[in-house]
């Protein structure tokens, strides 16, 4: 994957800024591919952010984060919304199992679930989303198609602390992206997903040292 236009990261902030002498235990949350998930655990191997993940939770049987979270020994857990009667009934099963691990924050690497506040009053201020747009442009699904649709010349990511209202809550960390006249949908999203795996480690440190 190409990055062939600069990107802008706002606000500014530098690896040393964001130096956490206490590590933070994260549970992560994923349903798909897991290369937000993967791009975390590569940040903490490589001593970029002091954290540990003591559980990944995944809902979707067939994905693939499973792989990549063996393949980083990293011990996960299948919750699968199906065979719960409702959101909260799914919420409280993921508060117990990272209550049960000690996790402290709650991170949504490609949760494609809407929280409810049995999570979110579970961990206050300590749910943290990651969105493929430049919020509060485009929330929702398909938000990459939706940028493309509008024929807007910039779009990017959001690191955001989750809310009741979908892809709401206080914005963490930014990246912009320019949209270039070829670009087509998967072009477009490999760029962006090049800059959530550069800010969303960052934005979690940033978020540590905000509301502790």
């Amino acid at each position: 994957m190409e990055n062939a236009t600069p990107s802008f990261i706002s606000p500014q902030v530098s690896r040393e800024e964001l130096i956490l002498e206490i590590p933070l235990k994260l549970g992560v949350l994923a349903s798909g591919s897991g290369t937000n998930f993967e791009a975390i655990a590569n940040a903490i191997n490589q001593q970029q952010l002091n954290a540990t993940i003591p559980l990944l939770i995944y809902n979707n049987p067939q994905a693939k984060v499973k792989e990549k979270a063996t393949a980083l020994n990293i011990e996960s857990k299948l919750l699968n919304h199906r065979e719960f009667k409702g959101r909260e009934d799914l919420d409280q099963a993921i508060v117990d199992l990272f209550k049960s691990y000690q996790v402290d924050w709650v991170i949504m690497a490609g949760w494609m679930r809407i929280v409810t506040p049995v999570l979110l009053e579970a961990f206050p201020n300590h749910v943290i989303n990651i969105h493929p747009s430049l919020l509060p442009s485009f929330k929702g699904i398909k938000a990459i198609e939706q940028a493309l649709e509008a024929k807007v010349k910039i779009t990017g990511c959001t690191v955001h602390l989750a809310s009741l209202e979908v892809d709401s809550g206080p914005i963490l960390l930014q990246a912009a992206v320019p949209i270039l006249p070829n670009d087509t949908l998967e072009t477009l999203h490999n760029r962006i997903q090049i800059e959530e795996h550069k800010i969303f480690p960052l934005a979690i440190a940033l978020a540590a040292k905000l509301y502790y």
